[in-house]
């Protein structure tokens, strides 16, 4: 993965990030550490592989720690061995998401409440899990990983799309609670990324084409966009931006 820029401040900070270990959670994971930051992840899947490679690579290895975050005692446990281990978490990047397809007429009440717990829900505990530890160095940066889909008003996953709006909702209301103590809450929305995932599920020439007739710049993004944008928010370089959302899309949707 390219390095498109260093910010020296991000060197030796404590950084959680959820989904860490695949996808774009792996390039975040993996830009971080590129940085010289003591980064934790967790994610159900094994990633052993994964932090192998980061190991051989940067000979600098991030800490997997196994976690079902729709169990929120796990979560806990996770954030406490990772600050335990790399000291007071700074950090924070919300990143794990499932954006399964589904109609408004499937939705059972079960699987409202597993698509909320995923997708909002550990936003909100992993954020307020945090805080001592933000407390205890000063301040810290939060990033919430949102998506461009609810401000496009897409169909096909209305659950998902409900929890994004409500991602950019408790960010805002975080950012205000805790800005007295240096503590930064911002979302990051997302366009169309051209993951594994996406190109084996979803990404048909047709649906490409569609969408780059939407995007002003005409380039298919990639997870470096995503990880250059966080880096920026997680450093002291945004060190004035919060209850802000930085959408990262190609100019699909506009805000303000």
């Amino acid at each position: 993965m390219t390095k498109t820029a260093s910010f020296h401040d991000l060197a030796h900070r404590s950084v959680f990030i959820t989904g860490g270990g695949a996808g774009i959670g792996a390039a975040l994971t993996e830009g971080f550490v590129q940085q010289g930051a003591k980064v934790a992840f967790v994610q159900r899947s094994q990633a052993d592989d994964f932090c192998d490679a980061m190991q051989a690579k940067y000979d600098h290895r991030p800490l997997f720690i196994p976690c079902d975050l729709g169990n929120l005692d796990n979560l806990q446990e996770a954030i406490k061995l990772a600050g335990q281990t790399h000291g007071p978490i700074d950090v924070l990047v919300n990143n794990a998401a499932d954006d399964q397809r589904h109609t408004t007429e499937e939705v059972t009440e079960a699987f409202w409440d597993w698509s909320q717990a995923i997708n909002l829900k550990a936003y909100f505990f992993a954020c307020q899990m945090v805080m001592n530890d933000m407390r205890s160095v000063g301040g810290g940066s939060i990033i919430n990983m949102s998506s461009i889909s609810y401000m496009m008003g897409n169909s096909g996953y209305p659950a998902y799309t409900t929890a994004n709006a409500g991602i950019n909702g408790m960010t805002r209301s975080l950012a205000r609670e805790f800005g007295p103590e240096r503590i930064r809450v911002n979302a990051l929305a997302p366009g169309w990324v051209l993951t594994d995932k996406q190109k084996q599920m979803w990404a048909t020439p047709e649906a490409l084409a569609e969408h780059m007739g939407r995007q002003c710049l005409k380039e298919h993004l990639k997870p470096q966009d995503i990880v250059d944008a966080t880096l920026f928010l997680a450093s002291g370089a945004s060190r004035m931006m919060t209850g802000q959302t930085l959408v990262v899309d190609g100019g699909v949707v506009t805000t303000g």
